[in-house]
């Protein structure tokens, strides 16, 4: 069930993002008076799943899930209709067209999907504000991964900055970020009232933007283990556990923390194992069995019933431009990316993913918050990708209209025509590897 609900999260998304990003082509064509034969949703390759006819132009669903598109008369596109190019321009052509109303229809795509990449920030940031939990207030430091701890952290570490900016806000995202896109050379810590500088060895950006690490966090917050939850027909109910026990022990072995807890008991699969439980006043030994997962059967209260955490709240005045600030940011953060990527410090075969590895960023739980974040990232990386200078992508026709208002030479069908068929291949090519890669990963 979750990998439909992720599934069908992207379908929606990106059919959201295709509709509009035609639109964005769409309008200004019929401003222009220039005729529009086809908007598709999806690509429609021998048939279409559903057509109809309005003016001149036909509205459908094509059964290819790769994109959308407007065929925009006397245009050279992925279409390659050479027999409307072989016959003299016609007044409502794309190509009859000044240069500079060309290049509106063209951009207008990447501009919708820049506006709505911001809008989207914008509102997100307006209906559910930003909770977070401020560095301070992690009383108890941090829970060290495996990855965390080969990087020098250890549990009850407090992070306080990163290459000399202070971390008000709890979390290791910042920490990933700095390392991968600016290559952070060390951290700021406090160990045992102590603090100190520890150096990151610059091989943590390959591994942290590696496929593999892609979920392993560094840290979390570190945390006691008050029962939030008993899930019915568990061992954890049959055992009597109820909600606000403290477990503090496992089979006589102090496990004060929530990770310690679970990386004690994970192991022990289908085993009797012995808590040892703080209730009101009380001490208490529970004797249970685990599954077969290695579980018992509840939850732990969320990091706000132990810690004070801060709700940020905005006015739509105010989220609008933050969400632009946020957009902003992150558009940096791909460019820097894609730098690390081709001076080899970012491996393309680690990092890039195909239409399985952004569902999985949706997550398996319906959350519309998350939902509309990840639309504006998606969205926003649309417009980026489509603004590459590879012909057969809006980039490439942006780039040859440029070519023709500063020289004045056009250059010519047969031309375009080529470098069409070129792009097009270069940008199957890239689908196929990304989405390749994603296959190879799951059989892995």
């Amino acid at each position: 069930m979750g990998y439909l609900i992720m599934a069908g999260q992207l379908f929606l998304s990106l059919s959201i993002l295709i509709v509009l990003h035609e639109m964005g082509h769409f309008f200004p064509a019929r401003w222009f008076k220039t005729r529009v034969e086809k908007f598709y949703l999806f690509f429609d390759p021998w048939f279409s799943l559903f057509k109809i006819k309005k003016g001149e132009t036909e509205y459908g669903i094509g059964w290819l899930p790769l994109g959308g598109y407007v065929k925009i008369s006397g245009m050279i596109d992925e279409s390659m209709d050479r027999e409307q190019m072989a016959g003299p321009p016609q007044p409502w052509e794309f190509r009859s067209k000044p240069a500079w109303q060309r290049l509106i229809i063209m951009l207008g795509g990447v501009t919708v999907n820049f506006i709505l990449g911001f809008f989207l920030y914008g509102m997100v940031l307006w209906t559910w504000g930003e909770v977070y939990l401020p560095t301070q207030n992690a009383k108890y430091g941090i829970a060290v991964s495996k990855l965390g701890k080969d990087m020098g952290l250890k549990d009850g570490d407090n992070v306080l900055g990163i290459n000399g900016k202070a971390l008000t806000e709890f979390g290791d995202n910042q920490v990933r970020r700095e390392i991968v896109i600016n290559n952070a050379k060390n951290l700021e810590i406090e160990r045992e009232g102590q603090k100190m500088t520890l150096p990151i060895d610059p091989k943590f950006v390959q591994i942290l933007s590696s496929y593999e690490s892609k979920d392993e966090g560094l840290y979390t917050v570190r945390m006691p283990f008050v029962i939030g939850k008993v899930a019915p027909k568990t061992p954890a109910e049959k055992a009597g556990l109820q909600e606000k026990d403290q477990v503090i022990g496992v089979n006589g072995k102090s496990t004060p923390y929530y990770h310690e807890f679970s990386q004690m008991v994970l192991p022990l699969k289908s085993k009797k194992i012995e808590l040892k439980v703080i209730r009101s006043k009380d001490t208490l030994n529970v004797p249970l069995t685990t599954t077969a997962e290695g579980k018992i059967g509840v939850q732990s209260y969320e990091p706000a019933y132990y810690f004070k955490v801060e709700r940020k709240e905005y006015s739509l005045a105010q989220a609008m431009p933050m969400g632009v600030q946020k957009g902003v940011s992150f558009l940096g953060d791909q460019m820097k990316a894609f730098g690390q990527m081709f001076r080899g410090k970012i491996k393309a075969s680690e990092s890039l993913g195909g239409f399985a590895s952004i569902a999985t960023m949706f997550g398996d739980i319906w959350d519309w918050e998350r939902f509309w974040r990840m639309t504006a990232v998606l969205s926003l990386i649309l417009a980026f990708m489509n603004l590459l200078p590879i012909p057969a992508l809006d980039g490439g026709h942006v780039m040859f209209l440029l070519f023709e208002i500063v020289s004045g030479r056009k250059p010519s069908d047969k031309f375009m025509e080529y470098a069409t068929i070129v792009g097009f291949v270069i940008v199957i090519g890239l689908v196929l590897f990304a989405n390749g890669l994603d296959i190879f990963r799951i059989f892995k």
